[in-house]
């Protein structure tokens, strides 16, 4: 008679983990348990519909550094199985992978729907059955079994994989097996705020700016974008992840700073002292005269600093020199509240890490108990690299489980 895995969760850990226990080992009866009618839902929106699968980040020790939680726990996994063997997989199941200029990996139709065609596909050839509509209920240790009771029936386990993402009712089911949860809060947001000297510029970017978090040794740098409710882009958005803590403490009231050229103040205000000698005749808001700040926030930077927008060179004093100056490197914003990124809603909190064996993903409470996904309390900043953690820990997983 076959042994049963039932895995809990119908996304990429689920998936990737079914798959890898059916093709390991023919002897496991695999079934994946969804609480909806729709499996896959993450990986549908992922990338704005395209799928971002992965990031092309081929060092361990370079990848675990765009994880604000799981950075330690995640060294010795990436070794057996990180975003090279990712692409191989995919590639190898005939889904052809592109790595775009910012190293974000998609599959080259464009279509998150390639992706999870060769996951279901994957698994129907692998024979893993996928039932919908299985709201998990209760789940129990029976001796060395699990019984998982959903809202339609009754499963028992041999080995279980509990792959829920970030699911407060699975997570409650899994206090009341002796583990601990380390409570969620936001992880992947943009800033709101309301400053004239962003106001009505939405749009705008800037190609390197650096950010920080005021009170804290927070920071980070990159693309930043002015939108409708205050400030966006790969710079805020791997600030909010790695602050994430930090900011829900502060109930997301909290002071932000921004050096549009990531340059010292020094460096910026010299430099304003030569373009006003050779611009003496000029008008101050005629051009931005940094190709990194578009004119309209050129403009905005210039009338924060006390100058006017009619003003020459000529007329600028030292002390509003030093006024733009300061505000180039060193705008500080107040900010209230926090804007989720697009429609991929990404928490830290979790099984606590420190309750579970990195070398199989398996609980050290309960054997044959293992964990995979975003229902750990690992996460990462925007770029693939979540997926990642969902393919690593689904395949270290599986493998654990398809050896008897």
């Amino acid at each position: 008679m076959k042994q049963k895995v039932i895995i809990i969760g119908g996304g990429a850990a689920g998936f990737f983990a079914a798959i890898t226990v059916a093709e390991t080992n023919s002897n496991f009866e695999v079934i994946i348990l969804e609480k909806g009618n729709k499996i896959l839902q993450k990986v549908k929106v992922s990338g704005g519909g395209r799928c971002n699968v992965t990031h092309a980040c081929f060092t361990p020790q370079e990848l675990v550094e765009f994880y604000p939680r799981g950075k330690k726990e995640l060294l010795g996994p990436f070794h057996q199985f990180m975003t090279g063997d990712t692409m191989e997989w995919f590639e190898n199941k005939g889904v052809p992978l592109k790595i775009e200029a910012d190293n974000r990996v998609f599959p080259i139709s464009n279509s998150s729907q390639s992706i999870i065609d060769c996951l279901v596909e994957s698994a129907n050839k692998a024979k893993v059955s996928v039932e919908l509509n299985q709201k998990v209920e209760s789940i129990s240790k029976v001796e060395s079994r699990y019984k998982i009771i959903t809202d339609h029936q009754e499963y028992i386990a041999d080995k279980l994989l509990i792959a829920s993402g970030s699911n407060p009712k699975i997570w409650d089911l899994i206090v009341g097996l002796g583990h601990r949860i380390i409570s969620p809060v936001p992880s992947l947001f943009t800033f709101k705020i309301s400053d004239n000297r962003i106001q009505e510029i939405p749009g705008i970017s800037v190609p390197n700016a650096t950010v920080s978090l005021i009170d804290s040794s927070f920071e980070s740098n990159g693309p930043l974008l002015i939108t409708h409710w205050g400030i966006s882009g790969p710079a805020v958005l791997k600030l909010s992840a790695f602050g994430a803590i930090f900011l829900a403490e502060k109930n997301y009231q909290y002071k932000v700073k921004v050096n549009w050229l990531s340059q010292p103040f020094s460096k910026i205000f010299e430099e304003l002292k030569n373009i006003k000698d050779k611009n003496a005749k000029k008008q101050i808001t005629l051009k931005s005269n940094y190709e990194e700040i578009p004119k309209r926030l050129w403009v905005k930077l210039v009338v924060a600093s006390k100058i006017k927008s009619e003003q020459r060179w000529a007329d600028v004093s030292n002390k509003q020199l030093e006024n733009l100056a300061f505000q180039l490197t060193n705008t500080v914003f107040n900010a209230e509240g926090k804007a989720t990124f697009k429609e991929e809603f990404v928490t830290s909190g979790g099984v606590d890490l420190k309750e579970i064996n990195f070398k199989r993903f398996e609980s050290k409470i309960h054997k044959n108990l293992f964990f995979a996904g975003e229902v750990l309390n690992i996460d990462a900043v925007t770029g693939g690299f979540n997926f990642q953690n969902a393919w690593t820990g689904g395949y270290i997983a599986g493998n654990s489980m398809a050896k008897n």
